[in-house]
């Protein structure tokens, strides 16, 4: 057996450093995080593609590039480093970099800075903050009601006073009750308890839908129309979640429209797609507040919302029904001129006799 030549490596011999740090680079191409890797003089050994598109903020690359120059200048020196960069160009967003020094603390052979971008993090706890306080909130308010009216209920002897209170009584228990089902039903949607999408014939569901409106309708001397569904049109959908969500749609119409007004549901079927849309004479929405409706809990206006006895969880439940039926939920609206709501679904070509 010979010796190996100068240069050579022994049979099983892993690959030499160069090629080594070519495959770790390779290798953390695929990372989510951006990675940043220098030596001890500060020169950058490895910075991957995910870094690079980070860093790459617009107005804001200079602030980004020094604060991870600046997190592994501290960890070269052995400390680890952390902190939050806020950039608000072109569009605001979080960038979370933490530092940390290679090998001997006392003298470090380099130092690694991890990138993430954690914008969305921090939205989605910012919608669970607000989530919680606005429960805690829209669930205080007719508690508070009901332990007012039953104490003021008790000890009362005049049956004519009695008999409101019961009233008032009954009507914060069927507010309290719907706000519960309403929470129930979005939680149930979101977690993917749809149950499964079968064709449907629209019409029915559009009939089912109304059902009931056109008697509150005319209570408030507000006209309800209802234009032809062709009994052609079919969906894929959950029957119960889909009627349901036409079924807010109007009822949202009817409250926030003026007596003498009128709500009209029309269907209209283009290429392979159909909208169901409530028009109302309306109120109408500010354009501020039209991107944030579909919000949990989000009130253009508290007082008369809460005037009208919604929950506020309505538009949010029709969101998730159109999105989990493949389909999407519009508004166009004017103050002063009324709304158009339209949930646009896939028309289903698939016939049933389950109907």
């Amino acid at each position: 057996m010979t010796d190996g030549g100068a240069g050579e490596q022994p049979a099983g011999a892993g690959p030499g450093p160069e090629r080594a740090l070519e495959l770790v680079a390779e290798a953390l191409a695929y990372a989510s995080q951006g990675i940043v890797v220098s030596d001890a003089q500060g020169r950058t050994l490895l910075s991957n593609a995910r870094c690079r598109s980070l860093l790459q903020t617009g107005d804001g690359d200079i602030l980004a590039e020094k604060a991870v120059e600046a997190a592994l200048q501290r960890a070269r020196s052995g400390e680890d480093h952390s902190e939050t960069l806020d950039l608000y160009s072109p569009t605001r967003h979080t960038l979370e970099i933490r530092a940390f020094p290679l090998g001997n603390r006392v003298e470090p052979r380099g130092a690694v800075a991890l990138v993430d971008d954690v914008s969305e993090l921090r939205r989605l706890e910012s919608v669970r903050r607000d989530f919680v306080a606005n429960l805690s909130h829209e669930l205080k308010t007719p508690l508070g009601a009901l332990s007012l009216l039953a104490e003021t209920l008790d000890g009362e002897d005049d049956p004519e006073v009695v008999s409101r209170l019961t009233g008032r009584l009954g009507s914060e228990a069927r507010r309290f009750s719907r706000l519960v089902d309403d929470l129930l039903d979005l939680s149930r949607i979101e977690s993917g308890g749809t149950g499964t999408l079968v064709p449907v014939p629209l019409a029915a569901v559009v009939a089912e839908a109304i059902e009931g409106f056109h008697e509150t309708a005319s209570a408030r001397d507000i006209e309800l129309a209802v234009g032809p569904v062709s009994t052609a049109t079919w969906v894929s959908a959950n029957r119960r979640d889909l009627a349901s969500a036409i079924a807010n749609l109007v009822d949202n119409a009817i409250k926030y429209s003026e007596p003498g007004g009128s709500v009209t549901v029309s269907v209209q079927e283009g290429q392979g797609t159909v909208c169901v849309s409530v028009r109302d004479q309306g109120i109408g929405i500010p354009r501020r507040d039209q991107e944030r409706i579909f919000e949990r809990f989000y009130r253009v206006d508290r007082a008369r919302s809460r005037w009208t006895g919604g929950t506020g969880l309505g538009l949010a439940i029709v969101r998730h029904v159109a999105a989990y039926h493949g389909g999407d939920v519009t508004v166009t609206s004017t103050e002063g001129e009324g709304s158009t709501f339209g949930i646009c679904l896939p028309v289903c070509q698939a016939r049933t006799t389950d109907g």
